[in-house]
C-alpha cells in the first residue's frame, strides 16, 4: 500500500477543514493498483478521439457549426470527448466507490463519530473526485494541443470549464447513489450514462436531430457540458456559454444539497 502524507497548507478551520480532511483520507489510502484504473479511464476517450474523430473524420470531412465556423471533424469531436472524460472520471468516484464506502465498508459511520457532518463528507468526496477528473482533463487538453485541435490559450481557459463539468456530474452522481439499493441498480445508471454519451451532440450537431428530440438533447447536462467546452476550445468562448456555466453550477449545488440530506437520513438514524 502506498501512503501519501499531505502537508497541511490550508490553515482554515471548521467545515472547510473537515471537508478537506475527508479528501486527504482518500489520498492517504491510495493503493498502487489504483493508478492502473486512473490511466485506463484516460485512454478510453482518447481511443474514441483517434478512432472516430480522426479515423471517421477522414471520411466525414469538415463541419460547419451553427455560428458559421468551419472545423475539422476531429476538432468537433475532441471537446465532446473532453467533457465525457470529465463526466466519467467524476461519476466513477461518486457512484460505485462512494456507494461501496457508504453501504458495505461503513466508512462514513466511523467518520460521523468525529465532528464531520454528512454534508462535509459529501463535499470532501466531491473534492477527491475532482482530483481524478482534473488529471483526465489536463492530460486530454495536452493531447488536443499536441494534435493541433485547439490552441494553448484556449486549452488553459477550457481547463476550469472541464473541472466545472466534473463537479456537476460528481455532485449529481453522489446524489443518485444515495438512492441506490444494490449494485444492480447501477446498471440503469450505466445505461443512462451511455445514452448521454451518444446523444449529447457528441458525434453530430444537435441541429441534426428532429426538433422534439433536439429539445430533449439540449436540456441534458452532458450536452450543456459539451456545448461549453466546444465553444471555448473551437470558437474561443462567448456570452452564450454563460448559460452553460449557470446550468452546471445549479446541478452542482442541487446534487450537493440532495446528497448531504440523504446521507444525513441514511447514516444518522
Amino acid at each position: 500500500m502506498v501512503s501519501i502524507v499531505l502537508p497541511r497548507l490550508i490553515s482554515f478551520e471548521g467545515a472547510p477543514r473537515r471537508s478537506v480532511s475527508v479528501a486527504e483520507r482518500n489520498v492517504a489510502a491510495l493503493k498502487s493498483a489504483y493508478w492502473v484504473v486512473l490511466i485506463s479511464g484516460f485512454f478510453e476517450p482518447l481511443l474514441y478521439l483517434l478512432s472516430i474523430g480522426v479515423g471517421v473524420g477522414a471520411l466525414v470531412g469538415d463541419l460547419t457549426l451553427p455560428t458559421g465556423t468551419v472545423v475539422s471533424y476531429a476538432a468537433f469531436v475532441a471537446p465532446a470527448m473532453l467533457a465525457a472524460s470529465a463526466m466519467s472520471g467524476a461519476l466513477a468516484e461518486t457512484t460505485f466507490n462512494f456507494f461501496g464506502k457508504m453501504k458495505y465498508m461503513k466508512l462514513y459511520d466511523g467518520i460521523l463519530a468525529t465532528p464531520v457532518q454528512p454534508f462535509e463528507i459529501a463535499l470532501g468526496e466531491l473534492g477527491w473526485a475532482m482530483l481524478r477528473g482534473s488529471l483526465y482533463s489536463a492530460a486530454f487538453l495536452a493531447v488536443m494541443v499536441g494534435l493541433d485541435l485547439t490552441s494553448g490559450v484556449r486549452a488553459l481557459v477550457a481547463f476550469p470549464a472541464a473541472v466545472l463539468v466534473g463537479f456537476a456530474f460528481g455532485a449529481l452522481g453522489m446524489a443518485l447513489s444515495t438512492f441506490m439499493r444494490s449494485w444492480q441498480d447501477f446498471d440503469l445508471m450505466g445505461s443512462a450514462q451511455f445514452a448521454l454519451f451518444l446523444f449529447s451532440g457528441t458525434f453530430v450537431p444537435a441541429e441534426a436531430y428532429p426538433s422534439v428530440l433536439r429539445w430533449v438533447v439540449e436540456v441534458t447536462p452532458l450536452y450543456r457540458a459539451v456545448h461549453l467546452v466546444r465553444g471555448i476550445t473551437v470558437e474561443g468562448g462567448g456570452w452564450g456559454e454563460l448559460v452553460d456555466v449557470g446550468y452546471l453550477l445549479g446541478i452542482t449545488a442541487l446534487g450537493l444539497v440532495v446528497a448531504g440530506r440523504r446521507m444525513g437520513r441514511l447514516l444518522c438514524k
